[in-house]
């Protein structure tokens, strides 16, 4: 884990010392970033694999041109840096909860449910409280909703629990580990998320899932990949998408990828 927060560049040659210690066969950067070029061109590894994008690329034995928006999903283009060892063939991303992971979630399984993940990093991703709430009110009120998160998003989640009328939410917002939210996530009758991680926590356990994506679009490809799923998004907006990863505000003021969208 490289901690950039305290004496950045100390943490990552130690990061470095260690991967050299550890003289791996084959390091695979699926990193386009400076850092993760130099940890991988100068790994010691027998074969080194990475993008082109990649600073210290010409260290690398294998190369491939990361492009978006070609049609290929995220996890098709990581396949082609192993195609060369391996075999052209694309298989879902997967996630394994313990045994201890479900026996943990199993006293939230008491009836049927539906999980909502509202957070995300970037702003712009992220569909407004507001339509959360409406989302929550349009529930069956015998359904359970149960609010996913880190702990920094529990006052999100509260704010959406205020302002809905339905009467059986329940936020785990940080009470939750990533793999014991996957095990709720796997059996709930659908998962709703934003174009953010918890939309690929769905994934990794073949979860139903409804995704929104407001600043950006599934072209990008990180879309959903369970067999159930479905993106929900505004189209035809000139401004749309306004950026890979998503801005803290809307660089128009409008934000109307999110307030448009109809739950």
């Amino acid at each position: 884990m490289w901690n950039k927060k305290e004496n950045k560049n100390k943490n990552l040659f130690n990061i470095w010392r260690q991967i050299r210690k550890n003289k791996y066969d084959c390091v695979v950067n699926c990193h386009r970033f400076a850092s993760s070029g130099f940890l991988t061109g100068f790994s010691g590894a027998r074969h080194k694999a990475g993008y082109k994008q990649t600073p210290f690329a010409y260290l690398f034995d294998t190369t491939v041109k990361h492009i978006i928006g070609n049609g290929k999903h995220e996890t098709e283009r990581y396949n082609q840096l192993i195609e060369d060892f391996t075999d052209d063939k694309v298989f879902k991303p997967k996630l394994y909860p313990s045994i201890n992971d479900f026996a943990q979630i199993e006293q939230y399984k008491i009836a049927k449910y539906v999980c909502m993940a509202p957070a995300s990093v970037w702003f712009t991703k992220q569909l407004l409280p507001e339509k959360w709430a409406e989302l929550c009110d349009k529930t069956d009120p015998s359904t359970t909703i149960y609010l996913l998160g880190a702990p920094g998003d529990t006052r999100l989640c509260e704010k959406i629990k205020s302002a809905s009328k339905h009467p059986n939410i329940h936020i785990l917002a940080g009470k939750l580990s990533l793999l014991q939210s996957c095990a709720l996530m796997k059996d709930a009758i659908m998962n709703y998320v934003n174009d953010s991680a918890p939309l690929h926590l769905a994934s990794s356990v073949n979860a139903n899932v409804t995704a929104f994506f407001c600043s950006t679009v599934p072209a990008f490809g990180f879309g959903p990949l369970s067999d159930n799923s479905k993106v929900i998004e505004v189209k035809g907006l000139n401004c749309k998408p306004c950026g890979l990863h998503g801005y803290r505000a809307c660089p128009l003021g409008h934000f109307n990828c999110a307030k448009l969208i109809e739950v």
